[in-house]
């Protein structure tokens, strides 16, 4: 059993492999276990895998038979996971050589459940800290709520126990790890930091960001979340904050729509009309917080044609303010 398992998930890497893997097998924590799986690559990332695992035994190649996305990919690392703490690293990111060392200490404290690492955004001719409250340790409520709108980031290393237990949410390929990140936060006793360095490798074109009717998964990913926080019976005032939480993201979905729907096929307009209304419908007014849902773009509105009307009109204001500033 090794102190701390390193949860790689690779999908046609090979451009960055090398750098992800150097740094893991430099850390100045030597009691480390890699566990790298292969998402059906189609590149020469199991290759380099294979050729990093001969020689170095601490390196554990999980080879998948299908593409089922990094959540899932993730989960099949986790069942091999032998750690006595867990953290991930994707394929393109690296750390600091003291990054592992540095978490692992801060668990000194036996109650804390979670540490999360600083993070580098780093792009190809800049980088910057990203910039978070400034704090030496949290409960898990405080932690939850700092994670709602990224206060917090969401890369850390966790108690293996907790991980095991609370895998990664595989509701959607995109968007539902968010989910398990706030879990981990929520069912965390403390959450500290530490000094090490998690290096965030930022692209242009990220999947993320890209335009596609994937990004209508947010909503799906949204109502998971809000099914687990009932689940763990947590209070109502949480779960009305996460409430005005999807509120918010309906809103944000609704402007990519907006600004997007020439790009999309007719099918997928339709779609995302559907999820949109599905979760305007669903939502619980009764929580919405009156000074975000009296503004103009953010009304509830009665009927779904109306909310349709208030947010073309909104989003079309807003872009031609735009074009005259």
């Amino acid at each position: 059993m090794a102190k701390v398992s390193v949860l790689v998930a690779v999908y046609n890497a090979s451009a960055y492999l090398p750098v992800c893997l150097d740094s893991l097998l430099n850390q100045t924590l030597k009691d480390i276990q890699v566990v790298c799986i292969d998402d059906c690559s189609t590149d020469n990332s199991l290759a380099i895998l294979d050729d990093y695992a001969r020689k170095d035994n601490r390196i554990d190649v999980v080879r998948l038979s299908k593409n089922g996305g990094q959540a899932h990919a993730r989960n099949e690392g986790l069942k091999v996971a032998s750690g006595d703490y867990v953290c991930m690293l994707d394929a393109d990111d690296w750390f600091s050589p003291d990054a592992l060392e540095s978490a692992v200490r801060a668990f000194s404290d036996a109650e804390v459940d979670c540490v999360l690492f600083d993070v580098m955004m780093t792009w190809q001719d800049k980088s910057h800290i990203y910039t978070m409250p400034s704090f030496e340790m949290l409960t898990g409520h405080e932690a939850f709520r700092l994670s709602l709108d990224w206060q917090i980031h969401g890369l850390y290393m966790l108690r293996g126990d907790i991980h095991r237990k609370y895998p990664y949410d595989e509701t959607c390929r995109l968007y539902s790890d968010d989910n398990t990140t706030r879990i981990h936060y929520l069912l965390s006793r403390k959450v500290g930091r530490c000094s090490g360095v998690y290096y965030y490798r930022q692209h242009s074109q990220s999947s993320t960001h890209a335009v596609s009717v994937r990004r209508f998964d947010y909503l799906k990913a949204n109502e998971s979340m809000r099914r687990q926080l009932l689940q763990h019976n947590v209070s109502k005032d949480l779960v009305a904050i996460y409430e005005n939480h999807r509120w918010l993201n309906l809103i944000g979905v609704y402007m990519f729509y907006h600004c997007h729907a020439k790009q999309l096929s007719v099918t997928d307009r339709q779609y995302g009309l559907g999820e949109m209304k599905r979760v305007w419908t669903n939502i619980d007014r009764s929580v919405l917080n009156k000074k975000t849902t009296t503004k103009f773009g953010y009304r509830p509105m009665s009927r779904w044609w109306l909310f349709r009307i208030q947010e073309w009109l909104y989003f079309t204001l807003r872009g031609l303010l735009k074009l005259n500033k």
